[in-house]
């Protein structure tokens, strides 16, 4: 069940607000005039929601490139790293 507060509690209430987040790892909604206006989460969460958008982003965007089939294949690919780093002393 999503957690809905009036913006007054973010002044008024904000240890619980960010007890809630912490807590049950979900958002807040806060309305503005009895409409929504803001999410609150905590920073782990959101950057767990953020992280995992940037994931699906790369995913969809390499299986795009197989379709247009763009990419090389096992041995090109190394051979290209071979002649790029083939200076490089490790």
């Amino acid at each position: 069940m999503p957690s809905i507060r009036p913006s007054s509690d973010l002044r008024n209430s904000y240890s619980q607000i960010s007890e809630y987040c912490h807590t049950h790892s979900e958002p807040v909604y806060i309305t503005k005039n009895g409409k929504g206006d803001l999410v609150v989460l905590d920073i782990e969460t959101y950057e767990k929601l953020v992280g995992r958008f940037e994931l699906t982003t790369l995913l969809d965007q390499g299986l795009e490139d197989v379709k247009q089939k763009n990419y090389k294949n096992a041995d090109e690919f190394f051979n290209e790293l071979e002649g790029r780093y083939k200076d490089v002393k490790l």
